[in-house]
């Protein structure tokens, strides 16, 4: 996948070239990850589940007792994706608020200014139906407030480089004997006709796509249980997939543990096709635009 930069970027502001974009060396959020951020897909230009990604924002925000007005944050993702002239491509937004300048403490300083940058950039949302992948398993790292989208992601890196080592492009990750979720994903699994995912808590990010979908399990008489799966029951799932703002619904073919390969047959699963129609469903409903 190539990668690339915005042509624009806001910052404290201001619109700027990527170039012309500068933080101070003693923001906190280049000196501690002490930030937060949130990432919101649109189609053809049109948002998708903004509000409901903003008020992750807000949540993560207050957990971190990070004071920024976020009020004129929709007219700022609108303009990012008008100036960046993603009008009619799929993209998402990228936002990160930090505790702005400050001399450096472990304790949050008494007064700051937030350093907010927001940019929208191009990526390709299409055709996550077709794909069936393999994904590394290995153990949970992180802290124990995975609920907070915080900018300090560093055993999310480590466990999704240890992916890529291997050509993969995830790594499910396992505590106590319990699966969680990805590296920059949630986590589901079909077991006796089933959906399964792990409850929303402090051990995992509370994912807007998996929200929407437990939603539209609800809506559609697909049975869903909000339980931590144990590893030692994997031999009695049927499917696996994954989801996220960009991943959107991706089925899961193989799980690679450092002993061994669980696989889930060679086509995806019906109750996972079922739900990524529903899935393009939504999105067509909210943003007129047909994904499927």
């Amino acid at each position: 996948m190539k990668l690339s930069y915005p042509s624009k970027v806001y910052l404290n502001g201001e619109w700027l070239k990527p170039e012309e974009a500068k933080i101070s060396v003693f923001d906190r959020g280049f000196l501690f990850g002490d930030g937060i951020y949130e990432v919101i897909p649109f189609y053809s230009g049109k948002l998708f589940l903004l509000k409901e990604h903003l008020q992750r924002l807000r949540y993560s925000l207050r957990e971190v007792e990070l004071q920024c007005d976020i009020s004129d944050f929709e007219s700022i993702i609108l303009k990012a994706i008008e100036l960046t002239e993603l009008n009619a491509a799929d993209g998402a937004i990228y936002i990160q608020v930090s505790r702005g300048m400050a001399p450096r403490t472990h304790y949050f300083p008494e007064n700051y200014d937030a350093t907010v940058l927001v940019y929208a950039y191009k990526t390709n949302l299409r055709g996550f139906q077709n794909q069936f992948k393999d994904v590394l398993v290995s153990n949970d790292l992180r802290w124990h407030r995975c609920d907070i989208k915080s900018v300090s992601l560093m055993a999310n890196i480590l466990a999704n480089t240890e992916a890529k080592k291997s050509d993969f492009s995830e790594n499910i990750m396992i505590r106590d004997g319990y699966f969680t979720e990805g590296s920059h994903s949630s986590l589901f699994f079909v077991k006796d006709e089933s959906v399964y995912t792990h409850p929303n808590g402090k051990f995992i990010l509370p994912g807007i796509t998996r929200n929407l979908l437990i939603k539209l399990c609800k809506e559609n008489n697909i049975a869903i249980v909000e339980k931590a799966l144990p590893v030692s029951e994997l031999d009695e799932v049927t499917e696996v997939f994954i989801t996220g703002t960009t991943t959107q619904i991706t089925a899961i073919k193989n799980l690679h543990f450092p002993d061994r390969i669980i696989n889930f047959g060679n086509d995806i699963g019906k109750v996972t096709r079922r739900l990524q129609l529903l899935f393009c469903e939504e999105v067509k409903k909210r943003t007129g635009v047909d994904i499927s």
